[in-house]
């Protein structure tokens, strides 16, 4: 068997799985992340649907611009 042509020799093989294995690394440290920083509550007072806010909230006042 020829050695050039051996499949540990083919560097497309080798980048394939250095980025597969970046990405499942990338997945599990998003999924990590997620699990302890649980998002804040945001405030409502009207109907949801699935705990999403149905409506529009309340727009907040401009800012005054400065003089």
């Amino acid at each position: 068997m020829n050695d050039r042509a051996a499949w540990y020799r083919q560097p497309i093989l080798w980048l394939g799985a250095v980025l597969f294995a970046a990405m499942l690394a990338a997945s599990v440290a998003m999924i990590v992340l997620g699990s302890r920083h649980d998002d804040t509550a945001l405030p409502t007072s009207g109907s949801t649907v699935l705990r999403m806010p149905a409506g529009r909230a309340a727009p907040s006042p401009a800012p005054e611009a400065p003089q």
